[in-house]
Order: C-alpha cells, then sequence, then structure tokens
C-alpha cells in the first residue's frame, strides 16, 4: 500500500523538486551569512577568521543618528502601500465586476495588469518624465491652471505619497484579478434573492459580494503584513535621492549605503537580520489575527 501511494505522490514531488532547490539554494544556505552580524568581517579572512564581536554591531546601528527615522520611514510607507494596496483592487474588482461586456471586460483587465510586468527601471524613467518640474506633463497641467510647479521627486511632502501611488499603479492589477477569480465563487442566486426582496447594487455589494470574498481578503492581507518592513528596494532606489533622505530613506536603501558603498558587511547584515526578525513577528501575528478574528487559517 506505501509503495503504490509513492508511486501515485511521486510525480507531485518531482514537480515539486526545481521550487524546493531555488528556495533551497536562494533562502536557506545564504542563511549562514547571517552570522557576519556577529563579526567584524574581513572578506580577506572569511567567516572562520573574522573577529567575533557579539552584539557590537546591533549596539552601533542603534546609536546611529538615522536608524529610528529610517525604520519609521519604511514602516509608514509600507504600511501606506499595504492599505492602498488592498482597498484599490477590491475597489477596482467590484467596478469591473459589474461590467456585462466580456470584451470591454478583458480590455480593462489587461491594460490594469501590464504595468505589473514592466521594471522599476523602466518605470522610474517614465515618473522621472512625467513628474519632471520643467517638462512634466503634471506639472505642465498644473502650469495651466495657474499653479507652480512641484518637485515630486525632490519635496519631502510628496516622495512618500509619490512612492505609494505608483506602487499602487504598478502592482493593483495583478491583485486585482485576483478578487475577480474570488467574485467568480459567490453563489449568484443569492443576487437572484436579493433582487427579489428588493435589495438595490450597493445592498448587495455590501452584504453578499464582500462577505463572499473575505476569505480572500483576509489572505491577502495577512500575506501583506509579512512585507510590513518591505518598502520597495528597487523603487525607492530608482526614485530617491539625498533631498527626500528624511522621508524617503528605507531600511533596504541604509542596507546598501552601509554595506555595498562603504563596505561595512557586518553592520549591513545587522540591519537586514533586525528587519527579518521583525518582520517574523509581524507575520507570525498577522497568522494569529487571520485565525483569532476571521477564524481562518491559511496553513
Amino acid at each position: 500500500m506505501l509503495g503504490k501511494k509513492w508511486k501515485r505522490e511521486l510525480p507531485l514531488h518531482a514537480m515539486a523538486l526545481p521550487s524546493v532547490l531555488l528556495i533551497l539554494i536562494y533562502s536557506y544556505i545564504p542563511m549562514v551569512g547571517i552570522i557576519i552580524a556577529f563579526q567584524k568581517f574581513t572578506p580577506a579572512k572569511g567567516f572562520f577568521g573574522s573577529k567575533w564581536v557579539g552584539l557590537q554591531n546591533f549596539a552601533y546601528v542603534m546609536e546611529l543618528p538615522d536608524t529610528f527615522q529610517v525604520l519609521w520611514n519604511t514602516i509608514i510607507i509600507a504600511g501606506m502601500k499595504i492599505i492602498a494596496g488592498l482597498i484599490v483592487p477590491i475597489v477596482i474588482a467590484l467596478m469591473l465586476n459589474e461590467i456585462r461586456k466580456s470584451a470591454i471586460k478583458r480590455g480593462v483587465q489587461t491594460l490594469i495588469y501590464l504595468p505589473h510586468f514592466l521594471s522599476w527601471i523602466i518605470l522610474g524613467g517614465i515618473l522621472i518624465d512625467i513628474l519632471s518640474p520643467s517638462s512634466g506633463i503634471v506639472n505642465q497641467i498644473l502650469g495651466f491652471f495657474g499653479l507652480e510647479p512641484i518637485f515630486f521627486l525632490g519635496d519631502n511632502n510628496w516622495f512618500r505619497y509619490v512612492l505609494v501611488a505608483s506602487d499602487v499603479w504598478k502592482e493593483f492589477g495583478f491583485s486585482t484579478i485576483v478578487y475577480l477569480a474570488a467574485l467568480t465563487s459567490v453563489n449568484p442566486m443569492l443576487y437572484e434573492a436579493a433582487v427579489i426582496d428588493g435589495a438595490s447594487r450597493f445592498k448587495q455589494t455590501w452584504y453578499i459580494t464582500l462577505p463572499g470574498i473575505m476569505p480572500i481578503v483576509v489572505l491577502m492581507t495577512t500575506l501583506s503584513l509579512g512585507n510590513v518592513l518591505n518598502a520597495g528596494f528597487e523603487q525607492v532606489f530608482t526614485l530617491y535621492n539625498s533631498t527626500v533622505y528624511d522621508t524617503g530613506d528605507i531600511l533596504d536603501t541604509l542596507v546598501y549605503r552601509i554595506g555595498v558603498v562603504d563596505a561595512q558587511y557586518s553592520v549591513a547584515t545587522a540591519i537586514g537580520l533586525f528587519k527579518s526578525v521583525v518582520s517574523l513577528v509581524f507575520i507570525s501575528v498577522s497568522y494569529w489575527m487571520a485565525y483569532r478574528i476571521a477564524n481562518y487559517r491559511i496553513f
């Protein structure tokens, strides 16, 4: 019996093997490098020859003048992205669900999904041109109405909102498709009963549609909470500059400057390890809350 079961499941294990190997090679084996955070690492001496300093690197990170500001920036930007990335796709999915012509519906889905496949290098160049204070189309429109040009990528008051808006523009198409797929599982007989009872479209959406897709909403929210300290290195690195460090500098860009530019590998690893531990706590709490509040379990 056991032999037959193994023979039947062997193709499934073989299909999963490449993914397991990729995770093992690129996620688990590199975790050996965590010991750098507890050393005064010198590449010439390697892991075993570098001096062990314990928690000295973490103490040094806590003493840096910008550490807590960078941590706050990361939480604020990531939190704004999580909230906007949850609300916008749901609203767009509900609006698309009301479109009855499938050709128009598929066309809109394709258009909003396209930015997901573009890198931040390409989108960054587009945004820099669009938001340019001298020649950007946005500031040209503002000038048409007699308003002063705004340096969106160089103004601390605007930079975070540019990051959030551009991130939503790039990624909301993917989440929208997820919610559209969830909408197909809602029993249409519930809508028919609601129409007989005289329920308006808004009440149908509020009392039938939203509760019907709530498990997927909880799932997507729970998964996103694990990224509360991932504010988007590629995006920020492409768009930011020294004038917006006060509101735009995040943990990942700080790690880049300390580890790559300044070659302080141990300190950069300590920051990265700190970020990973905090993210683990957040995602563990989010899983627990999803189970306690919504009675929904992912695993």
